[in-house]
């Protein structure tokens, strides 16, 4: 964080009794003071809407009630100046925050890294100051919720600023199919998820060819990319109209995809995420010109990934001891992988099934409960 502070005389500093202190002691206290300010900064997040918080209850949104948006934690200057004009956005700002973070669990519930959640305010904690390529996924799924609840709710009418999609006729769409119905308006999901996401980032100072000024060109790259996998997977959905189911004729809209497939897709996008360096401009480029340049759907990162296996409190690796794993795979979810060699203890476990479903006229299902003894592995 660059600070800038006034000339002070060799020798001399600031003093309430006019007392001379080093300035060398000065200058030690202002990096620590200033140390402590950036662990702060970087251990809140707006991702922490999508945990416990007041956001998520709709009895905060009183019109012109300034105390919400001072009881967000993790909101940078600019995302508070956003709060206080959309207060009405809030709650779904923390939907897509809640969305992005359970898709982050799916995603990587079979690897040794699984995407956990430490605490309400930094919500991934230390793991997240690493510019690897989980950073990355995360950056990007994060964004990718926003535009899918922010699109969804103006759609359903919860937003006093935007409605049903404008979007325009495809133009490959049959002429006796009708363009109408209420879309979901992914351009204002679009738009107001780049504005709000990427405040924070742009609000950093950072000396030019930083690593810091490295990152925030890392997670805005990243923000774009999972913004941008929304965008590019909505599809048109119709609904038939005629007599008996006849499909005479048919009204057509634009739809999100299912967030699922946004996961799906961003996924890929870790497997083959670019590894970038800072150039002498100031500029991510690739760190091996060999391949080819990254798109704006392309996750990037500029770190390796720390050492998932055991716990470390410095890179904020919370290990694989005691996670569950597959013996028969040799997958990462197997125990050779997820163990990281370690082994694993055996026990069995009770579970219970429902099973021998019989529908019955008219018109409900009738289930027996089964139990089962299995065998469950876990990590040592």
């Amino acid at each position: 964080m660059k600070t800038s502070v006034g000339t002070l005389s060799p020798g001399v500093a600031l003093g309430t009794a006019g007392r001379a202190m080093p300035s060398r002691f000065f200058l030690m206290a202002l990096a620590a003071l200033l140390s402590v300010a950036q662990v702060v900064v970087e251990a809140s997040s707006w991702w922490s809407l999508g945990m416990n918080n007041p956001v998520q209850m709709s009895e905060v949104y009183i019109i012109g009630a300034q105390p919400l948006c001072s009881q967000l934690a993790g909101l940078s200057q600019g995302q508070k100046k956003l709060c206080h004009l959309y207060q009405d956005h809030m709650q779904y700002i923390g939907e897509g925050a809640k969305t992005g973070i359970k898709e982050c669990q799916y995603q990587f519930r079979h690897r040794r890294w699984n995407c956990s959640t430490v605490d309400n305010t930094s919500v991934f904690g230390r793991v997240m100051q690493i510019g690897s390529r989980e950073t990355a996924f995360t950056y990007a799924v994060s964004a990718a919720g926003v535009v899918n609840a922010m699109s969804r709710a103006c759609r359903e009418g919860e937003l006093s600023t935007c409605g049903c999609s404008r979007a325009a006729r495809p133009k490959d769409l049959p002429r006796d199919w009708l363009w109408g119905g209420c879309g979901d308006n992914i351009d204002y999901g679009y738009r107001f998820a780049k504005e709000f996401v990427d405040a924070r980032e742009r609000e950093r100072i950072h000396a030019k060819g930083s690593y810091e000024s490295a990152r925030i060109l890392m997670n805005l790259h990243n923000n774009e990319a999972g913004r941008r996998t929304v965008y590019n997977l909505a599809d048109v959905a119709c609904k038939c109209h005629g007599v008996s189911g006849s499909c005479s004729l048919k009204t057509c809209w634009l739809q999100l995809a299912d967030f699922r497939k946004v996961g799906d897709a961003l996924k890929e996008k870790f497997d083959s995420a670019a590894a970038m360096r800072l150039s002498s401009r100031g500029k991510l480029v690739q760190a091996n010109s060999r391949f080819n340049s990254p798109t704006t759907q392309d996750l990037v990162y500029i770190d390796p990934s720390p050492d998932y296996c055991v716990r470390n409190e410095s890179t904020g690796s919370l290990g694989t001891q005691g996670r569950l794993c597959n013996k028969t795979s040799e997958g990462m979810d197997g125990c050779e992988l997820m163990c990281c060699g370690r082994g694993y203890d055996q026990f069995k476990t009770v579970q219970t099934e429902r099973c021998h479903c019989k529908f019955h006229w008219c018109c409900y299902v009738k289930c027996k409960k089964c139990t089962e003894i299995v065998d469950q592995f876990v990590c040592k």
